[in-house]
């Protein structure tokens, strides 16, 4: 019964903060958007990173377009989720943003074969939410599938949370299966959640 609990409290707060973020306007999110990817560009593990995962935003999200762009022209590799026809989510690589079509959540790759894990070796993965705490939990988009993704990258990669500040709750309990961030963007700073970098 608990857990029904934590799973009713966590729905409540990731439909509040979703209505929340509808009240913004899109220029707003906008404007703010290019201030927490300007930052995103200046990290040590992103300028070293020889790949790159990104996702679309959907509903007032962090935009990530600049930070694809810059990817591209780095010459690293670029990946963004996609939903399988079984419901399992997969990784795939992009070499341009016209690749990118209107999928379930937003843009996504077109079908291709999915990438093998060692594409991933020295990976930055950009991570969308609805929620996060100074800690590195978070509350995504709902149905865990973005978690079951990074849970497959939890050995390769370094985790970085893109939130506007109105999206940082004082503190969030954590399913099994929940994967943390190793830091949070936001417009106004870079919070480093206490996981050990690789």
């Amino acid at each position: 019964m608990h857990g029904a609990v934590l799973e009713e409290s966590k729905s409540d707060l990731r439909r509040a903060l979703l209505i929340r973020r509808k009240t913004h306007l899109p220029a707003e999110c906008q404007a703010w958007s290019r201030l927490i990817q300007f930052q995103a560009l200046q990290l040590p593990q992103y300028l070293s990173a020889g790949a790159v995962a990104l996702y679309s935003p959907i509903d007032n999200e962090v935009d990530t377009a600049a930070i694809s762009l810059d990817a591209l022209e780095r010459k690293k590799r670029v990946f963004y989720p996609k939903i399988r026809e079984d419901n399992e989510p997969v990784f795939l690589e992009i070499f341009s943003p016209h690749e990118l079509c209107p999928g379930q959540f937003g843009f996504q790759p077109a079908d291709k074969t999915p990438v093998a894990q060692t594409a991933f070796n020295n990976s930055l993965v950009f991570v969308p939410g609805v929620a996060f705490d100074r800690h590195g939990h978070r509350i995504g988009r709902g149905g865990g599938w973005y978690d079951r993704l990074l849970q497959s990258l939890a050995h390769d990669g370094f985790f970085v949370g893109l939130a506007f500040e109105f999206q940082l709750v004082e503190g969030l309990t954590a399913d099994p299966w929940d994967q943390r961030v190793h830091c949070i963007i936001t417009e106004k700073r870079v919070i480093d959640c206490g996981l050990s970098a690789r």
